[in-house]
């Protein structure tokens, strides 16, 4: 037999919109008109208040020096007054009867930063290390007096963020260690190194050369000696040349 369908029930009504959210919205509206409220009275109390005395210094009072100031050093003694001139003046001198180097990058004994980096053999790398070690500028002079070839930089940095006369004297004086030379520190210096190198740079269609560096640093100034000839360039030479300038400094 057919089953006879269920009696339709009306559907139960749909419960009501609660009003919970409204109800919490309205209790954090007056809490933090409360707050307010509450803030804004301790202002006018503590704006009628007398304000604290503050404590005394713990620090004790310094008495102040007498008599006249330290008069300031002289020139020869200054030797920010030194530097801060015309940094050419600092260059070794053309010993008598030499020949001027025509090899010399720069102008007028000076170097830019552009001609300073052309003397490496990675220009556009040692640029950018250059500006980050605040290169300020260099001078330069050389010569050639009878078997042997002279060139003298003295570079100046800033120093205002990094040590950049050490840096690059620290990295030259690396990268003379790793060849065959013999070295030897550079009288009045701590840290000022000469090398000689037993074997000649050898290149087609040229001399053999042999060469001798020095670097060493003095405040903010780097200097570099380079020495060339077609003969060995002996210890006296060029820790001759390296003391010498570094007395000028």
């Amino acid at each position: 037999m057919p089953v006879a369908p269920a009696a339709c029930e009306p559907p139960p009504e749909p419960p009501r919109a609660g009003r919970r959210g409204r109800t919490a919205a309205l209790i954090a509206c007056a809490a933090v008109l409360g707050l307010v409220a509450g803030t804004c009275t301790g202002y006018l109390i503590q704006a009628d208040r007398k304000p604290d005395k503050l404590p005394s210094l713990s620090q004790p009072k310094l008495p102040q020096a007498k008599g006249a100031a330290p008069e300031p050093l002289p020139a020869a003694q200054d030797r920010r007054v030194r530097t801060e001139g015309d940094l050419r003046k600092l260059l070794l001198k053309k010993p008598r009867g030499a020949k001027s180097g025509v090899w010399l990058r720069g102008a007028d004994g000076w170097m830019d930063l552009a001609d300073y980096a052309r003397t490496y053999e990675q220009p556009q790398g040692i640029f950018g290390e250059l500006i980050s070690d605040e290169f300020r500028r260099a001078a330069v002079v050389g010569w050639k007096k009878g078997d042997v070839a002279v060139e003298i930089r003295l570079i100046q940095f800033r120093q205002e963020e990094s040590a950049g006369a050490v840096q690059i004297t620290d990295d030259n004086q690396y990268w003379a260690e790793t060849q065959d030379a013999d070295s030897w520190v550079v009288p009045g210096t701590e840290n000022g190194m000469a090398y000689a190198y037993s074997e000649p740079e050898s290149k087609a269609g040229y001399l053999p050369l042999y060469a001798a560096e020095a670097f060493a640093w003095r405040g903010d100034i780097a200097m570099q000696i380079f020495a060339f000839g077609s003969k060995p360039v002996t210890k006296k030479t060029i820790l001759g040349l390296a003391e010498r300038q570094m007395e000028r400094l």
